[in-house]
């Protein structure tokens, strides 16, 4: 068998593993052209900045891909994207549990050229509303917000009915609506 490659799309199949079933190499290389992007875009958009935050974010969305490929008789037919992101809740949260200090020396001196979109999320009150929400509430807005996730799908990643995501996500909305008021008396 030929080693993989760093980037190689499709992980070999095991020979040996008739469990597979319909979710062949040909399912993954599907699940992969539909949602590698998702992935990637849902990682650079919650890893600090700077330099390596894209390879970063191309090695935790690789892992996740890994992930989907052994794990490949879980991942469930129609909801695979939730699966995906469910995953990859738990490998930037091990990512983070990993991360280690920066040396000044290996900051570059002048900046990378800043993404529209990371201005927006880096605006100060929107960091400030957010940071005032208690983590669930910031995950289920970022995964309606960023991930275009609704109803069923959110469900699947917050592994609640369906009634129970749409309550979080009004509760969730309802928090952030009184976080981002201003405080009438200035404070």
């Amino acid at each position: 068998m030929e080693p993989r490659r760093r980037g190689d799309a499709t992980p070999a199949p095991n020979p040996g593993d008739a469990a597979a079933g319909v979710h062949d190499a040909a399912w993954f290389d599907a699940l992969f052209a539909a949602h590698a992007t998702a992935l990637h875009r849902y990682f650079v958009r919650r890893l600090p900045g700077g330099g390596s935050r894209s390879e970063a974010a191309e090695d935790l969305t690789a892992d996740v891909l890994a992930t989907a490929w052994r794990r490949r008789t879980d991942v469930p037919d129609g909801a695979e994207l939730p699966w995906l992101y469910r995953t990859a809740g738990f490998v930037l949260a091990n990512h983070r549990r990993k991360a280690q200090a920066v040396p000044v020396a290996a900051v570059p001196e002048v900046p990378d050229d800043v993404d529209p979109a990371d201005l927006a999320i880096d605006d100060e009150r929107v960091r400030a509303a957010l940071a005032g929400l208690s983590p669930r509430d910031r995950q289920i807005l970022l995964l309606v917000a960023w991930d275009g996730l609704t109803g069923d799908d959110l469900a699947a990643v917050l592994d609640v009915s369906r009634g129970g995501a749409d309550a979080a996500l009004s509760r969730a909305r309802a928090r952030l609506r009184v976080a981002w008021t201003p405080d009438p008396s200035g404070a």
